[in-house]
């Protein structure tokens, strides 16, 4: 699963760097993907909107078995 969530934020990476940020995949574990979010993301304040409303429902279209998306 860990592969196809790495593909998966391939296609979410060039609206976050466009931005100044990125994302890195820290783990999945039982459908829970962890996310660092980096660069300008880090301390944005719609950073949880982005996570929630942006990554999250990318993940859950396209890697089967993600439950959610958290930040560490």
């Amino acid at each position: 699963m860990r592969e196809n969530v790495e593909a998966a934020l391939q296609q979410v990476r060039p609206g976050l760097k466009a931005d100044g940020g990125d994302v890195e995949l820290v783990d999945v574990t039982d459908g829970v993907v962890k996310l660092r979010l980096k660069g300008a993301c880090s301390g944005c304040p719609m950073a949880t909107m982005t996570l929630k409303l942006g990554i999250e429902q990318v993940l859950k279209e396209r890697v089967p078995g993600v439950r959610e998306v958290v930040a560490v």
